[in-house]
């Protein structure tokens, strides 16, 4: 039967209150994300004299042409599609196999191997030490070099181990007894529980990859065909801010662009596509999250 239990007062407040709250800090987290699309859109002198916030006030595109007429855009977006793909799917596979193992009761020293992985996360060997290895190995002047140094996090693998624990050994259990060996419970028990947080590690790792530019610049910054998106738009924006004159040797060149239109359009260039995706991965992110979290 349905709850007919007559709200009281103070459950009455409670839920007045946590609406208004909610649409407060909604719009304090989208604001921003609108004011930059407004000025995205807005002609960049007119942007200049201020007071936009949810509507441009002189609509126009040239801003987004600006930015999409850089040189190697479409190579550093193909690069930049490829690495998110390859080092997401490489990353979480390598993840979940390691969390996998770890996770088993009779896998020896775990405990130790998993605080020597968290070590890892507050210690590294420094920027050079890094780049003379990946030299070493061959990774410098290389697409790899985007992927195998991210297939294995320490995070990410502690995690999905932790959520994996969360999961009632009586299910392996009953498969080791029908027969099913760690490669047939890993795939056809193991993973299929696991969609939240493989979910909320993939979004972890694509955003990373996606926004990713330093190394880029690092390691591959000679090389046109291994540039990425953010780093040619990183350059477009150093270029476009470290102009002379700025406002107005733009508007003479570009029309009515300035730095400061060209950098919201870029923003919302770079953001879109995980605004796009994390809709669709939301519960999952939310589950993976928290699930794991919980002992009882």
């Amino acid at each position: 039967m349905a709850n007919t239990r007559k709200m009281s007062k103070g459950d009455l407040a409670f839920h007045i209150c946590n609406g208004i709250f909610m649409v407060l800090f909604v719009i304090i987290t989208l604001y921003p994300v609108l004011n930059t699309l407004a000025i995205s859109l807005n002609d960049g002198s007119d942007a200049l004299r201020g007071g936009i916030y949810l509507l441009p006030r002189k609509f126009t595109w040239k801003n987004y042409a600006t930015v999409l007429q850089k040189d190697n855009l479409l190579t550093g977006a193909f690069v930049t599609v490829a690495r998110t793909l390859i080092g997401t799917l490489l990353a979480l596979a390598t993840n979940a196999i390691l969390a996998f193992i770890v996770s088993r009761k009779d896998f020896m020293f775990s405990k130790q191997v998993s605080l020597f992985w968290v070590i890892t996360m507050y210690v590294n060997g420094g920027l050079i030490p890094t780049f003379l290895l990946f030299k070493t190995l061959g990774l410098t002047n290389s697409f790899w070099v985007y992927v195998i140094p991210g297939m294995l996090s320490a995070f990410n693998m502690l995690v999905i181990r932790t959520y994996m624990k969360g999961i009632p050994d009586s299910l392996e259990e009953s498969a080791q007894l029908d027969g099913a060996g760690y490669t047939t419970i890993f795939v056809k028990i193991i993973s299929p529980l696991c969609k939240p947080v493989y979910a909320t590690v993939a979004l972890f790792v694509a955003v990373g990859q996606w926004n990713s530019w330093f190394d880029a610049m690092l390691y591959n910054r000679m090389s046109d065909k291994l540039t990425t998106l953010q780093y040619e738009l990183m350059k477009l924006l150093s270029s476009v801010t470290n102009q002379s004159g700025s406002a107005e040797s733009m508007k003479n060149s570009e029309g009515s662009v300035t730095p400061t239109s060209v950098r919201a359009a870029a923003t919302i260039i770079t953001m879109l596509p995980i605004i796009c995706i994390y809709p669709f991965l939301q519960k999952y992110f939310v589950a993976g999250l928290t699930l794991g979290g919980v002992k009882e």
